[in-house]
């Protein structure tokens, strides 16, 4: 007969147990981990499976550690300091959760605490009565702020934060493992981090000056996109979530879109965070190092891991695919699907550090009258402006703090936000009316916000006031389903001498249009050089050069005769071949208007060696190129070759009167803050796109017809938020 599975394990634990001695190593199991402390340095550690097969080795640091990483999780192992003890220890399980008790254990008090997680890793909270409050005057409606940021600084509280606390909340910001004064070791998304992200919630929904034993989420960018796996990870006592300026997929933007490393934004953030995750007092974020120089014994002690936190830019150079191992756990896009609270999530098209890469998760969003999206033309900083606001503090009030929603008590705090995004001395921002404004009841609040739009739209922000730039938008939309299913995907074909109309080329009007990729032929960022705060300017300093003789080829079409809504995605269906094996391409899609002018709308990326598509993806209007190793190849000398270039999601008006313009370029030029490790050229590499009956080549649009602007003049240009504009110059093949 043969042995059972759970017998034969059994009997090996046992031989593992009776086999070692008394533990000679102090070992931390963690979710995929193995942590190993109190080494004399230099120490070598080997690290077997329970066969006794070697699994790793590693030796420890200066601080006397040192971390297995990468390992299963419920999985045991030996470890073994040659000639001294053997331990033996196992990794948890995601799914293992403490009980009740471990959370009502721990006391939160005003003020700088350590929340300690399944593991025993301390993680720094800083816990904040609402404004002019005491804790002891609660129970609160509270708020939780949690990321790699600084949001446990008891000196400096995040911006969403700082507001929700001025309206009456109490907060709870909590730094990540390996940042700040938090024990670990910084891992971007791993398991372990959405596992302290449950804790967390769950520690502090047991505290007593909680208001109904459950808390919400807050945050913007980082604290935004760390909600969508702790949601995800669904904590029973997890009220609703906020998340702003999110990502969906930690590969496709910003980390490579096209397949293409971006050496601009995510670099230069990896590279910050790599800074943070340093051990304090000697470096690591400014607040722990005050906090240890200070005496703080417990953020001291919280550095010793720190030394083995994983250079990033290593793993990214070995894996310059999509790796399913690493990164499908670590991309929100997969962990939205598993939420049950109310969401409101918001994010802008044009968004400098993050894209709106998030926006191809949107039809994955639970479904349900309490889950909200707000799409807006604008910067990372837009979902604060008041028009989304607003409705995040009625959100909040709704499903946090379960009372009437009133986000007119924010307009006194308008002049000081307008100061914090655009800088002293700018108008303030228009705060919008309040919608619930004499709603008599809870109920009837409640029903109005759940009657708002799945997706709300804002179309022309910055023209919705008489101060071009100033955060407004001049109307909106309202649908049902992402991308919008009352949609004509509309097709308009490269034809000779740039234009870009609707009909497929005729034998008449077949060609090629060649032109050298040159990635020096403009700036490679529209804000070189600039900090982060002229992006969300009023009208921020933009260098967007126009393209440059034979560097790139462009498609225009006849002015329209009425306005066309694009919303959603867009595809660029290219035709090519090229001299090189392989070869970077950046689209552009923009308007040209009757005055001259060309407003920036929306770029997409492809490295054409990434061009395969998941064929169970793919749309007409959206391309989903796998950017797996395995689909890979260089593009046939002398063949053409279909590579399909989706523009980044955008919802824009294109006025009556105004031109659709399309361009194909080597990548930069379009963006402010993304810059490209594109494939160098030298100027000797030409690219020919085919426009034919047989093969031609075009532009997909995803065109809705319910959009109602307010009448009126079209925007000012520049005016419209995150939306450069330069004057219209032809490029070399005549579009």
């Amino acid at each position: 007969m043969a042995e059972h599975p759970r017998f034969t394990r059994f009997l090996s634990l046992l031989w593992l147990l009776a086999a070692a001695p008394v533990a000679a190593l102090e070992v931390q199991p963690g979710i995929g981990f193995l942590a190993v402390t109190d080494l004399a340095e230099g120490t070598e550690v080997v690290l077997q499976d329970q066969g006794g097969a070697e699994v790793a080795r590693g030796v420890a640091d200066r601080f006397g550690s040192l971390i297995f990483h990468d390992l299963g999780q419920g999985r045991t192992y030996r470890l073994e300091e040659p000639g001294s003890g053997l331990t033996v220890a196992t990794t948890l399980v995601f799914e293992d959760h403490p009980g009740p008790a471990f959370y009502q254990a721990q006391n939160l008090q005003r003020g700088l605490n350590y929340i300690e997680t399944r593991d025993g890793t301390l993680l720094a909270a800083m816990v904040r009565p609402p404004l002019l409050r005491q804790l002891d005057q609660g129970p609160f409606p509270t708020v939780v702020e949690f990321s790699g940021y600084d949001p446990a600084n008891p000196g400096s509280p995040e911006p969403v934060t700082l507001i929700a606390s001025a309206l009456g909340y109490a907060t709870v910001g909590v730094n990540m493992r390996g940042s700040g004064c938090s024990g670990g070791v910084f891992d971007l998304f791993n398991f372990a981090t959405t596992a302290d992200g449950y804790d967390i919630i769950e520690t502090v929904a047991a505290q007593p000056w909680v208001k109904g034993g459950t808390v919400g989420m807050v945050g913007i960018s980082f604290s935004g996109i760390s909600q969508l796996f702790v949601a995800g990870a669904r904590p029973p006592h997890l009220a609703a979530i906020s998340p702003l300026s999110v990502i969906s997929d930690i590969y496709r933007a910003p980390g490579f879109p096209g397949g293409i490393f971006n050496n601009g934004f995510a670099q230069s953030w990896l590279q910050d965070r790599m800074n943070d995750a340093q051990p304090a007092p000697e470096g690591g974020q400014a607040w722990a190092r005050t906090r240890v120089n200070g005496g703080d014994a417990v953020c001291l002690a919280n550095q010793q891991l720190r030394l083995q936190t994983q250079n990033v830019f290593q793993i990214l150079e070995a894996n310059p695919y999509y790796e399913a191992r690493i990164m499908d756990a670590r991309s929100p896009a997969n962990w939205i699907g598993n939420i049950e609270v109310p969401i409101f999530l918001a994010g802008a098209w044009q968004d400098e550090q993050t894209s709106s890469g998030f926006a191809s998760m949107l039809r994955d969003l639970p479904r349900g009258r309490d889950v909200k999206a707000t799409l807006v033309n604008g910067v990372h900083s837009s979902p604060l402006e008041p028009a989304i606001l607003n409705e995040l503090i009625a959100f909040l009030d709704i499903y946090v703090a379960a009372q009437m929603p009133d986000p007119g008590r924010f307009a006194d705090l308008a002049p000081i936000l307008t100061s914090e995004i655009l800088g002293p001395g700018t108008p303030t921002m228009p705060v919008p009316p309040d919608r619930y404004d004499g709603i008599s009841t809870f109920y009837r609040a409640r029903r109005r916000f759940e009657s708002l739009p799945r997706f709300r739209v804002l179309f022309e922000n910055g023209a919705g006031s008489p101060v071009p730039g100033l955060p407004a938008p001049a109307f909106e939309a309202g649908f049902d389903f992402w991308p919008p299913r009352r949609r004509h995907e509309q097709a308009w074909y490269f034809q000779g001498a740039g234009r870009l109309g609707r009909r497929r080329p005729t034998i008449a009007t077949s060609g090629v249009d060649a032109y050298r990729p040159d990635p020096e032929a403009r700036p490679m960022q529209t804000l070189p050089g600039q900090g982060q705060s002229e992006s969300w300017a009023l009208m921020p300093p933009y260098d967007w050069q126009p393209l440059l003789g034979d560097t790139a080829v462009a498609y225009v079409s006849d002015p329209l005769a009425d306005d066309l809504a694009v919303v959603g995605p867009s595809s660029v269906d290219l035709w090519l071949t090229s001299t090189a094996a392989d070869t970077d391409i950046q689209v552009t899609l923009s308007e040209v208007r009757p005055d001259g002018l060309e407003a920036y709308v929306q770029s997409g990326w492809m490295r054409a060696s990434h061009r395969y598509n998941d064929p169970k993806r793919e749309t007409r209007i959206a391309p989903w190129p796998t950017h797996l190793e395995a689909d890979a190849a260089p593009l046939p000398a002398g063949q053409l070759s279909q590579v399909r270039v989706g523009l980044l999601q955008v919802a824009h008006l294109f006025r009556g009167g105004s031109r659709i313009r399309i361009s194909i370029e080597a990548p930069g030029g379009d963006r402010t803050r993304w810059a490209f490790d594109t494939i160098p050229t030298g100027g000797a590499v030409v690219n020919e796109i085919v426009r034919t009956w047989t093969h031609a080549s075009r532009l997909v649009l995803p065109v809705v017809d319910n959009v109602n602007p307010t009448p009126g003049p079209p925007p000012s240009c520049p005016g419209l938020r995150g939306q450069p504009c330069r004057p219209y110059v032809l490029a070399g093949n005549g579009g």
